[in-house]
């Protein structure tokens, strides 16, 4: 097993679910730092942006998506400082998780408009939890230099992970998907 995976594992397996959401007791200030590590303490957000990075690779026009995602979850911040509240916002977060591992485990390739809007929709989700826990300037820099580093990991994986891994880490993706919704 490579360092990469290993870290990867490691990163997974270290995660909780996420207290990033507004139902967890309100907005709270917080610097670049708890910006930067809000992602590796909840499993939603780290598989859904490493996710992200591993369909990617594999997708047309996929140089698109990762910068999709970033600008995307820059949109949600943003409104989520500004208070709008998607309603359903824990389930859709989930949803996204296990559609992303559905479409690893069955190598799906989409069009590229469709993907680069699926993935900025799903960006504006989980932007948009953070967003309202998350609202200072700073800590929004930490979790979109921490994002991109996420999904850059996560297409480096999709590149050096044979074809079988990646299918069966989507499969485990999207199972955790679905528990994560089932317990919203």
């Amino acid at each position: 097993m490579s360092k990469k995976s290993t870290l990867a594992i490691l990163l997974a397996l270290a995660s909780s679910a996420a207290a990033a959401h507004p139902q967890a007791g309100g907005a709270h200030v917080h610097g670049f730092l708890d910006g930067f590590a809000h992602p590796f303490t909840g499993l939603d957000h780290l598989l859904a942006m490493v996710a992200v990075g591993i369909w990617s690779v594999r997708q047309p026009n996929a140089k698109w998506l990762p910068a999709t995602f970033i600008g995307m979850v820059l949109v949600g911040v943003l409104t989520g400082v500004a208070g709008l509240t998607i309603p359903g916002l824990e389930t859709g977060i989930a949803l996204t998780v296990a559609t992303m591992g559905v479409l690893i485990a069955l190598a799906a390739r989409l069009p590229a408009a469709v993907g680069v809007s699926m993935v900025g929709v799903f960006a504006v989700l989980h932007g948009n939890a953070h967003g309202h826990e998350l609202p200072a300037a700073a800590s929004a820099f930490g979790l979109l230099l921490v994002s991109a580093v996420l999904v850059h990991g996560g297409r480096m994986l999709g590149r050096v992970s044979p074809a079988l891994a990646l299918k069966v880490s989507g499969a485990a993706i999207a199972a955790t998907g679905v528990m994560l919704a089932a317990t919203v």
